[in-house]
């Protein structure tokens, strides 16, 4: 029995040593085969290089960046005065017409204001017509020397009557002679005869022009009594000035109350877009503190800022185009309006802030939205021009292509090296096919 079992292990051993050197024949011939067949096969051409005509067109270099959208104007809108807010009619985001009445505070103490000031004003104008109605010095000297005119005829008058003519003697005289002296004590004095008669102005037949008939009118003749002479005609002329000035400053100090009164409420002066509103219903506000701020979304228009080896060749009037990331696939032609003169450092870098109109603003944009600007800062036209990955420029300025069919790269002169295209100057005729890149 142990034989027979014997012999099974020793017949299964062989048969399997059998086929382990059946399959190692197999995998031999199968390795010799494939050498063969590489080594007869003939070795395949490379795939030829993708190839590009020469041609003529534009050449443009541009600079890019990112931006935020941003109104054109900005409004910060205050009240005139302080206060306690009682209304406020708008908030941030809301679309407003001109002329809409955005906010207001109390207005009661400036109502206030602008009546106590219409009051001063009426009084300084009362104060003004009373020193207008006095006398005037021109007015005192007319009439101070009409009074003395007056005396001095009525003195002359008394004079002749007291003394007599020679019809009323009966004696005639051979020199009759008056003398009259105009002085406020006028005297006559006539000689008829060797017996002369000589006669005074009684005190009822003569008036000084003091007297109460002669005065001047209006009161001149008191004054000037009283203040000696034309003082007192000057000072009617400085009252007269300082009730004008009087009127002025209250005029004034009305102006400014009105004003005050006036700005109590805030008021859009454009249509725009509220931004922010700085505080609530019963807030308290200060004259001239921002409270509101106003933009003016028809007018957007694109803030963004480049590093300085691009700032240098930007200037006002260069073309730009705008892509927004809401509407893909567009672009919005756009032109540079300002170039800040002085760099801001950021982390190192210093950059130059621009500000990009559009040539049309778009519906509907989104202040403070993200904008790609591509500004183009040199185009030149109708040139020769290869893909710019198609030359290859060494240190030395000069560059290369590689021509279809060429084996050796063939030397050109570029000119303007732009985003997709290269000016060639000279070496290429325009008729060539070359390499795209190598």
């Amino acid at each position: 029995m142990g034989f027979g079992l014997d012999l099974v292990r020793r017949w299964r051993g062989a048969r399997r040593g059998r086929w382990v050197v059946a399959g190692g024949v197999v995998a031999i011939g199968l390795l010799g085969t494939a050498s063969a067949y590489a080594l007869t096969t003939p070795e395949a051409a490379p795939a030829p290089a993708p190839t590009t005509a020469v041609d003529r067109g534009d050449v443009t270099v541009a600079v890019a960046t990112v931006g935020t959208l941003q109104p054109g104007q900005q409004r910060q809108l205050s009240f005139a005065t302080a206060g306690t807010v009682t209304e406020v009619g708008v908030r941030p985001g809301d679309t407003v017409p001109a002329g809409r009445i955005l906010a207001a505070i109390d207005d009661g103490p400036a109502q206030e204001a602008v009546s106590a000031a219409q009051d001063a004003l009426t009084q300084a104008e009362e104060a003004l017509t009373a020193a207008r109605q006095a006398p005037t010095a021109a007015s005192c000297t007319d009439a101070a020397a009409a009074a003395g005119t007056r005396v001095a005829a009525r003195t002359v008058s008394i004079g002749w009557q007291t003394t007599g003519s020679p019809a009323a003697t009966g004696t005639p005289s051979p020199s009759p002679s008056a003398t009259t002296t105009p002085t406020p004590s006028a005297t006559a004095t006539a000689s008829a005869s060797p017996d002369r008669a000589t006669a005074s102005p009684s005190a009822g037949a003569s008036r000084s022009p003091g007297g109460g008939g002669d005065r001047p009118a209006g009161g001149c003749a008191d004054s000037g009594s009283r203040s000696g002479g034309g003082a007192a005609d000057t000072g009617s002329g400085d009252s007269v000035l300082r009730a004008q000035q009087q009127v002025t400053s209250a005029e004034l100090r009305l102006a400014q109350a009105r004003d005050a009164y006036a700005g109590t409420t805030i008021t859009a002066p454009v249509a725009g877009k509220v931004l922010s509103v700085a505080g609530p219903v019963g807030g308290q506000v200060t004259a001239g503190s921002a409270f509101i701020q106003l933009g003016v979304v028809d007018d957007m228009q694109v803030a963004a800022s480049f590093p300085e080896a691009d700032a240098g060749r930007l200037r006002t009037g260069l073309t730009a185009t705008v892509a927004l990331a809401d509407r893909p696939g567009e672009e919005f032609p756009a032109r540079v309006t300002q170039v800040d003169p002085v760099g801001v450092n950021d982390s190192g870098l210093v950059r130059y802030g621009t500000l990009i109109a559009f040539d049309q603003v778009p519906a509907d944009l989104l202040v403070g939205q993200s904008a790609q600007v591509r500004v183009t800062v040199v185009t030149v036209s109708d040139v020769l021009r290869v893909p710019s990955t198609a030359v290859h420029v060494g240190a030395d300025g000069t560059g290369s292509v590689r021509l279809d069919g060429a084996a050796e790269p063939r030397e050109v002169v570029v000119g303007v090296r732009g985003d997709q295209y290269t000016e060639i100057r000279s070496g290429l005729t325009g008729s060539e096919r070359v390499w795209t890149s190598w």
